[in-house]
């Protein structure tokens, strides 16, 4: 016999016996399970309650009325009807209970019920999930959406270098958004899907902003870790209310920046949401309508670590790779970003950029913000040379600080 009485006796409900009904089966109310050899041949019936007492004079088992041993009731889903069976799932298993017959009830109703009388009451027509999730809706999607405004007016001429990343860009965005019908009108295949590749701080982000600006497109950003939800099915549903404000417009752009964060391979080793997630973007990818304006940008610095089925065609089938500036291109960026900055005389963009080889888009701009703090801290109100070779040797010190592969630079 299993632990679970003694000599004060333990309530148990008999579940079943054996062919020869020696042996009697039953639960305890603490959910364990045992059995005892019938006395006397006695015959036992399913779900009859008994009391189990043990004491200087052996065993004892004596009958007791159903109502010490209520009935717990349980909330689930029914799955399957049957004249005789029902499936009920709850807390993610699946109950056979008797069939009510007493009871109007249907399949995906969700219902009370209990082990042995079945289903005892319809709480609801529709099915419920098995855990709750906090409402997901328009006021949460708002917070992805970009204000483009806050930002300023933005134009191509805000990005500076890498002259041939621009071009194949508004090619592969801009235009699709701006010439839907038409491209459909001749039968082309509709872009989905754009990778953006290249190292954190070369200009992606911007990139994608910027095209959304001049084609008049709503811009969605998520960075990848902001997906993830640590209620189960929250990120699934998150996806699909974006996707779905998307398409209400008449273009539209959603923008997932890390998406390796959260879109690696599925493996053994990989996390289930991470799974859950990577096929919901599959889902929604493939779902667009032929009307649909959207079109998906992601970024990664490790497009290797993508799962592979995000790069087949109708996917993220295009890419555009975000190099190093290279020195012409470094040049360009600091004059870029020195509009709309007092200096107080002609700067030498030349000498810093070709001492700058190998450093970011991003870890450019930051010269002048260090450049900035320079001129203020002596008083003046314009940035001079001195300041600006200062904020680059900043950067340069700070780059070397945090161990960067790459060149750290120095004036020559």
């Amino acid at each position: 016999m299993a632990d679970g009485y003694g000599e004060i006796g333990a309530l148990a409900r008999v579940t079943g016996r054996s062919d020869d009904e020696g042996r009697i089966f039953l639960e305890l109310r603490n959910g364990n399970n045992g059995w005892f050899e019938s006395l006397d041949g006695e015959t036992y019936s399913d779900g009859e309650v008994v009391l189990i007492t043990e004491g200087d004079h052996g065993k004892s088992i004596e009958r007791m009325p159903d109502e010490v041993w209520p009935e717990e009731e349980w909330v689930g889903v029914v799955k399957i009807k049957l004249p005789d069976v029902t499936i009920i799932e709850s807390g993610g298993r699946n109950k056979t209970v008797p069939t009510n017959s007493d009871l109007e009830y249907e399949v995906s109703n969700t219902v009370h019920a209990t082990d042995l009388g079945g289903v005892t009451r319809v709480l609801s027509k529709e099915p419920i999930k098995l855990i709750d999730l906090p409402e997901v809706d328009d006021s949460t999607i708002e917070q992805f959406r970009w204000n483009g405004a806050a930002g300023g007016s933005l134009d191509f001429d805000d990005f500076g270098g890498m002259p041939g990343v621009v071009p194949r860009a508004r090619e592969l965005i801009e235009v699709p958004l701006a010439k839907h019908t038409e491209l459909a009108a001749i039968g082309a295949r509709p872009i989905k899907g754009v990778l953006f590749t290249g190292a954190p701080g070369t200009g992606k982000t911007l990139l994608a902003r910027i095209i959304a600006a001049k084609s008049g497109a709503e811009f969605y950003e998520i960075s990848g870790p902001q997906i993830f939800s640590k209620r189960y099915g929250q990120s699934e549903e998150l996806l699909r209310r974006l996707f779905g404000a998307a398409a209400k417009h008449d273009r539209a752009i959603i923008f997932f920046d890390e998406i390796d964060s959260v879109a690696g391979q599925r493996d053994d080793d990989a996390h289930e949401a991470s799974k859950r997630v990577v096929a919901q973007l599959l889902t929604l990818m493939d779902g667009f309508s032929a009307d649909s304006n959207v079109i998906v940008i992601a970024t990664t610095n490790r497009p290797q670590d993508l799962d592979v089925a995000l790069r087949r065609p109708g996917r993220f089938d295009w890419e555009i790779e975000f190099p190093f500036p290279e020195e012409a291109d470094r040049c360009d960026i600091f004059m870029t970003t020195a509009r709309g900055k007092r200096l107080a005389e002609s700067l030498p963009h030349e000498v810093v950029a070709s001492s700058t080889e190998g450093w970011s888009a991003a870890e450019l701009a930051a010269v002048w913000a260090e450049a900035t703090l320079l001129a203020v801290a002596d008083d003046r109100d314009s940035i001079a040379v001195e300041d600006y070779i200062g904020g680059f040797e900043r950067v340069a010190r700070q780059r070397t600080r945090v161990g960067s592969s790459r060149s750290t630079g120095s004036l020559r």
